[in-house]
């Protein structure tokens, strides 16, 4: 049952809001972060353990070096401190999903600390604070059996995954995040987004929020008009994309205001997110730093990363996303509009390898976001796994403008290289798609069609030249879309001239 809320205006009117968002990043070693399990997503259910990720009696953990690596350079990008000396301390809580009853993670001593970053909402600039990010394992993964919606109210039974138990995991925790007024949403939105192509550039996780790889969990509270202390916060857990990551934060914020508003009190606690409904409902009461009982991590080593080793990480860095982004759309010549259009679809990488492969930007553009993009939502597969690579777009481009084909024909081409028919050149000429610019084929036709049609040839003779556009239409038609059109109305306009003559 929905929950009463408050008018989004009202809200602001009446209270400032404050988001903490906690980012959790499975990062894409090639094993576990405390043991040699592999981390392919997908795999057949319980299948990549281990006595140590199943938490089993006598088997001891080692740290993944790749994972700390990772870490370092995450906190790197985020500007934070990094520790010269951190442990791995013990969370105790007990969930199905989490075998051995506890999680290993950081607690007082994270990795990186103390950073900070910006992003740009409607060209105002915001300064995210980081508290830290730190090193833990992923938990396993709960089905819920029976029900209808998936989650454990209404399920017969569950069934347990432990595949996902123990994948590395970083978790990346801002500083309450104030000042962002109604564009609170909008602000968290950007964060999350940022952070994802932050994630990509350096190349630590494949950052797919649909297969859990990248979650929010959001903290939203309120502040009456001049007050100077936080409300009661909720953690709206595990929101797996980013629109609903501005959904959710909106939704709580009317949520919230219709209590406060109503004289009620805000309950300590997380929320579920549901996506169908644009709704979040009650979790269960949120614990304390001290109901975890954290303690250090009895069997493994604390972790101190030289200075030397972080100096020479800090140099692997990549290019910052947002200068990227800056660069990228100068160099390409593209709009505000068009580059947002681009950074949306997830077809930056696509667009700029085409663009490398000698397509012209606005052409690489045009074909990923309109015809491919179109098969990529047919087949339900994401963009770069719709089965033609960036250099095949830029052959295809380059057959356009040798006009071997036009943009009708390359239509097919792309349908012969998604069928594994070969590279576009190899499938205009099995399926004989070459644009036909022999005039003699190219007359003959054009001589059927102005008999055909003398009404049409009297417009163009009487000055109307416009009309030539049916008669080019009808030839092309009739030679199938592979006349060269361009020479058609060249040739009609040949034809109707020496026929007034």
């Amino acid at each position: 049952m929905s929950e009463a809320v408050l008018d989004y205006d009202d809200v602001l009117a009446a209270y400032d809001p404050v988001l903490g968002l906690e980012v959790h990043v499975e990062l894409n070693t090639a094993s576990k972060m405390f043991c040699g399990c592999a981390t392919t997503f997908g795999a057949d259910a319980n299948t990549q353990t281990c006595p140590v990720c199943l938490g089993l009696p006598g088997a001891l953990p080692v740290v993944n070096a790749t994972a700390v690596e990772s870490a370092i350079r995450i906190g790197l990008a985020l500007n934070c401190s990094i520790s010269e000396h951190c442990r791995f301390a013990r969370k105790n809580y007990f969930y199905p999903d989490q075998p051995k009853n506890y999680q290993i993670s950081q607690y007082d001593e994270p990795i990186a600390f103390d950073g900070w970053t910006e992003v740009e909402v409607d060209g105002e600039t915001y300064r995210i604070d980081i508290e830290r990010a730190h090193m833990e394992e992923d938990t396993g993964k709960s089905l819920h059996v029976g029900g209808a919606t998936g989650r454990i109210h209404g399920a017969s039974h569950s069934l347990l995954d432990y595949n996902r138990a123990g994948v590395p995991l970083i978790e990346i925790v801002t500083k309450p995040i104030t000042g962002t007024g109604a564009k609170a949403p909008e602000v968290a939105r950007a964060y999350v987004t940022m952070l994802r192509d932050l994630l990509r550039a350096l190349g630590v996780s494949d950052v797919r929020m649909e297969h859990g790889s990248l979650r929010c969990d959001a903290n939203v509270s309120l502040m009456p008009k001049g007050a100077t202390e936080f409300g009661t916060r909720t953690e709206t857990k595990n929101v797996n994309s980013l629109r609903s990551v501005e959904r959710a934060i909106r939704y709580e914020m009317t949520r919230h205001g219709a209590i406060l508003d109503d004289g009620g009190t805000v309950k300590l606690e997380t929320r579920h997110w549901h996506e169908d409904s644009g709704l979040t409902t009650a979790g269960r009461s949120k614990e304390s730093a001290e109901d975890y009982r954290y303690f250090p991590e009895p069997d493994l080593v604390p972790v101190a990363p030289s200075r030397e080793w972080v100096d020479q990480l800090r140099g692997t860095l990549p290019e910052p996303p947002a200068e990227r982004m800056k660069r990228l759309q100068a160099d390409w010549g593209f709009t505000d509009l068009e580059m947002r259009d681009v950074r949306s679809s997830e077809a930056v990488e696509l667009v700029e390898s085409t663009v490398a492969a000698g397509c012209a930007p606005q052409a690489a553009r045009k074909w990923w976001l309109s015809e491919l993009t179109r098969r990529a939502n047919e087949a339900g597969v994401e963009l770069a796994e719709v089965g033609m690579s960036p250099a095949q777009v830029a052959e295809l481009q380059g057959l356009v403008e040798q006009k071997v084909i036009n943009d009708k024909l390359a239509r097919q081409v792309i349908d012969g290289v998604l069928a594994g028919e070969g590279d576009p050149a190899a499938v205009v000429e099995s399926r004989q798609l070459a644009v036909v610019s022999d005039d003699g084929a190219l007359s003959a036709a054009v001589d059927e069609v102005i008999a055909a049609n003398p009404d049409i040839v009297a417009k163009i003779a009487g000055g109307k030249v416009q009309a030539a556009g049916a008669l080019i239409g009808q030839v092309m038609k009739a030679m199938k879309g592979q006349a060269d059109a361009g020479r058609v109305r060249e040739l009609i306009m040949e034809k109707v001239a020496g026929e007034r003559g």
